[in-house]
């Protein structure tokens, strides 16, 4: 008896972290189980927190596979935020625990991939295996703040994750840059001129 067509396994990639003025650069790779299909999948920007780590534990839970990445603060500053981004796309899509035929990236830009791959501009708002990635990426970012947060007291990453408002802004003026800044982005760049 014929087991059917083969089904072709999509990965879909996005990274967290991006635009921060602090802390590692997070991607995700998930591949979505195409028969066991969950309502819920939304951009991850669009969800609360209590809501991303819900749909977070069903990913995990019912994806066919998933993983992942990170590049570091200095790999950042080293080969700047846009190569660090697709770093961690490209580590978290080789750490899946079984190949895609193809990917679908979040964004404009294509991180190296074994694997035919799509850039999709807003791909997290059109692509259920996107947004599971996104989901996934923003988790273990959040996650990895708030361990940053206890570590260096006082800068707010456990309420801003390392985004510049006000209040990272004026603990950075009042304190200083920590070891998890990124000395390279222009509000970080600008207070070490200043303290110079």
């Amino acid at each position: 008896m014929s087991a059917g067509p083969r089904i072709a396994c999509v990965a879909g990639l996005d990274e967290a972290g991006r635009g921060a003025l602090a802390g590692p650069v997070y991607a995700a790779a998930v591949i979505l189980d195409e028969r066991d299909p969950f309502e819920g999948l939304r951009d991850s920007k669009a969800l609360s927190a209590k809501a991303r780590e819900r749909l977070a534990q069903t990913i995990v839970t019912r994806a066919e596979a998933w993983a992942v990445a990170s590049a570091s603060v200095a790999e950042i500053e080293s080969i700047n935020i846009l190569r660090a981004s697709l770093l961690a796309m490209q580590r978290a899509w080789e750490a899946l625990s079984r190949r895609s035929d193809s990917a679908l990236v979040d964004g404009l830009h294509l991180p190296k991939l074994g694997c035919a791959a799509q850039a999709v501009v807003d791909g997290d708002a059109l692509h259920p295996c996107i947004m599971a990635a996104s989901i996934l990426a923003k988790v273990n970012r959040d996650a990895e703040m708030c361990r940053l947060d206890a570590e260096y007291p006082g800068y707010g990453f456990a309420a801003h994750k390392g985004y510049g408002t006000r209040v990272h802004l004026d603990a950075l003026n009042r304190l200083g840059a920590t070891p998890v800044h990124r000395r390279t982005f222009a509000p970080v760049a600008q207070l070490s001129l200043r303290l110079a």
